[in-house]
């Protein structure tokens, strides 16, 4: 039983060390070859978000919009990863434990 105990405090541990470097970390997603880039946490939060001068037209002011929507999906889809590049082996596949932000 102790065994299983210290085990689990272990893994609380990891998970917590995996989670603040989660937090800490900025990545940065882009579409338009580089028109538009934003740059968020780990934790999802958006920090930045650059447009190019040549993406702005103000006769098409949809197409700019699409490329921030696909920018920050892209974002996004590198925060994943990361998240699961840390958090897997720490819950060993285990899907996340099913807890929000894993």
């Amino acid at each position: 039983m102790q065994q299983m105990l210290k085990q689990a405090q272990k893994m609380q541990q990891q998970i917590a060390a995996a989670q603040a470097e989660l937090a800490e970390a900025e990545l940065t997603g882009t579409a338009g070859g580089g028109l538009v880039t934003v740059t968020i946490t780990g934790a999802g939060e958006v920090r930045s978000v650059k447009i190019d001068p040549k993406a702005v037209d103000p006769d098409d002011v949809e197409t700019l919009e699409d490329l921030v929507v696909a920018a920050v999906h892209n974002a996004n889809d590198a925060v994943r990863k990361l998240t699961e590049e840390k958090m897997g082996p720490v819950t060993g596949g285990m899907g996340g434990l099913g807890l929000p932000g894993f």
